[in-house]
């Protein structure tokens, strides 16, 4: 199945194959998910099959919203595809700017829509296992501090989104927690 995703080209929004948008390392639109429950963070652990970055721990879930498809719609999707959650409502906190290298000749250069969503009590996660090999829940010094230790196994959007734009994601009160 080919996925057409917003990308600018020449300057103009146009639709452009998920894939080749990353070999050519075109700017292209993306959401990024980060849901918080009593002070810890759900990351994700992406699967083996995934073309690119497999096996790295990410943020909650993110993707590249569908041509014409709404930023908080597109969220809630990926909520559902990649953790089986529905029925989470998500806060719209800004929008950020990346350009990293993501392996195998693949750069991705992102304008994402960060979103945050809160859950009183740790919902069920039914991981896909063709998007999500594990999952955890970490504290956000935690988690910051695992990043700088261990980076090699977290995503390159990951390590960026804690060390340029924490600021943009998280209020000071899910930072101290």
């Amino acid at each position: 199945m080919t996925i057409m995703i917003p990308a600018w080209v020449e300057g103009v929004l146009s639709p452009v194959e998920k894939l080749d948008a990353h070999l050519r390392g075109l700017r292209h639109k993306a959401i990024s998910v980060f849901l918080i429950c009593n002070g810890k963070i759900l990351i994700q652990r992406r699967a083996l099959g995934k073309y690119h970055t497999p096996g790295l721990w990410a943020n909650t879930c993110c993707t590249h919203p569908n041509w014409d498809e709404p930023s908080q719609t597109c969220a809630a999707r990926r909520l559902h595809e990649e953790l089986g959650l529905r029925d989470i409502s998500t806060e719209f906190r800004g929008q950020v700017e990346y350009r990293a290298d993501v392996g195998a000749g693949m750069t991705e250069h992102e304008v994402v829509d960060i979103f945050v969503a809160h859950t009183k009590a740790q919902p069920v996660i039914k991981p896909h296992p063709e998007e999500v090999m594990d999952f955890d829940w970490v504290g956000f010094e935690d988690l910051a501090r695992l990043v700088v230790e261990t980076p090699a196994q977290y995503t390159p959007w990951l390590k960026i989104y804690l060390s340029t734009f924490a600021d943009t994601i998280f209020t000071d009160a899910e930072r101290l927690t």
